[in-house]
């Protein structure tokens, strides 16, 4: 049974081991993967005790996805674009390679709601590493403008600067916002700090979609917001998390899972919590 394991600090939270077991189990794949907490000061380490102890690939998640990506003797694109990595594996030569798929499972996830990227203005908030992670997927669908805001506004210009060859992108602070939006998706850790950003200047078109990347049980901060707004689809990142941990898994073994049965599972949880 090959072994796969998500390393982060703190760990016990995490729903990947429950995630990629279903996934297993579903695709009749010969796997075991466990959650690992590695010391704040000894990632390098404990990924590499993982490894000789028969390990084939790793999830990492917070605070680790920067040091992941300097470990990689290669990375794909899009994790060079995000300067972080969330999937590990080893090659057959013993190299490690570094993915991001976050950016992936958070389109997979708006497409599956039947919200449409392509020649639509999109609204980004933050300009932290979750942002930078998921800018190229987003860009690949080839919006008309993206428009990323942050509280700093010269973060956001300076990340909008990084990704301005794959499509028209402009960043800016909260006061900067100009126009409606046809999706607004909220990258900031607000919903989870008790406090949004000003948001008095933003206007969703008819249809909007609006798309926080954390998630809890019942609505965040955002979606409270979204739906006072008005709009359409209002939905938060749970099923970016399983998303993109169908990705992952597809790296590692080569076979799709099916993501829909398992967020399923997971928000009646959530819901039976709320």
């Amino acid at each position: 049974m090959e072994q796969y394991a998500v390393f982060g600090h703190p760990i016990q939270h995490s729903r990947s081991p429950f995630i990629h077991q279903q996934f297993a189990r579903q695709t009749g794949q010969a796997v075991s993967y466990r959650a690992i907490l590695a010391p704040l000061e000894g990632f390098a380490d404990a990924v590499a005790q993982f490894h000789q102890q028969g390990g084939k690939g790793a999830n990492v998640t917070m605070p680790f996805k920067e040091e992941a990506y300097r470990l990689c003797h290669h990375l794909t694109d899009r994790a060079r674009r995000a300067g972080a990595v969330n999937t590990l594996w080893w090659d057959n030569n013993g190299a490690l390679w570094g993915d991001t798929t976050d950016g992936a499972g958070l389109v997979a996830d708006l497409l599956a709601a039947g919200v449409v990227l392509q020649h639509r203005r999109i609204l980004v908030l933050g300009a932290g590493g979750a942002v930078r992670g998921v800018l190229q997927p987003l860009l690949d669908k080839q919006p008309t403008e993206l428009v990323l805001a942050n509280r700093t506004a010269e973060k956001a210009r300076l990340l909008a600067a990084d990704f301005a060859d794959l499509g028209k992108v402009q960043g800016g602070g909260f006061a900067d916002i100009d126009g409606s939006f046809d999706l607004v998706i909220n990258g900031t850790p607000a919903s989870m700090g008790g406090s949004l950003p000003d948001l008095s200047r933003v206007t969703l078109a008819p249809g909007a979609a609006c798309y926080d990347m954390a998630y809890g049980a019942g609505q965040t901060l955002f979606q409270q917001w979204a739906e006072r707004e008005g709009a359409k689809i209002n939905l938060a990142g749970l099923g970016m998390l399983v998303r993109q941990a169908a990705e992952s898994f597809n790296q590692w073994r080569r076979v799709a899972p099916d993501a829909n049965p398992v967020l399923q599972a997971l928000k009646a949880e959530l819901e039976g919590k709320a």
